[in-house]
């Protein structure tokens, strides 16, 4: 192989990586955008809690965790804190709270 021909082999090999790395790129950042759109969107809004002391179910959406925020106030309790966290005892204390507190 000459000089010219490696040379001209090297052009055309950075001609198509040129031409084609945004396009590359491109594709690259759509399937990254759609991973983390899929994550975002994995996860339901809501889920459903049996209340073992009064015997029922709850869904936990918007409105509970309204209500569950209303209580963590007034019981001086960290709103952030997962429900399902919660001691057995302080569960206890919000759903007796809660039947107490608006429809249920």
């Amino acid at each position: 192989m000459d000089l010219s021909t490696v040379n001209h082999t090297r052009e055309r090999s950075r001609n198509i990586f040129v031409k084609y790395f945004p396009v590359g790129s491109l594709c690259l950042a759509a399937a990254l955008a759609c991973s983390v759109a899929g994550m975002a969107c994995g996860h339901p809004h809501y889920y459903r809690v049996y209340d073992p002391y009064y015997t029922d179910y709850h869904t936990w959406n918007h409105d509970e965790v309204v209500y569950y925020n209303r209580w963590s106030a007034e019981t001086h309790r960290d709103s952030h804190r997962d429900f399902r966290k919660l001691p057995p005892e302080e569960q206890k204390e919000y759903w007796t709270w809660r039947h107490n507190h608006g429809d249920h």
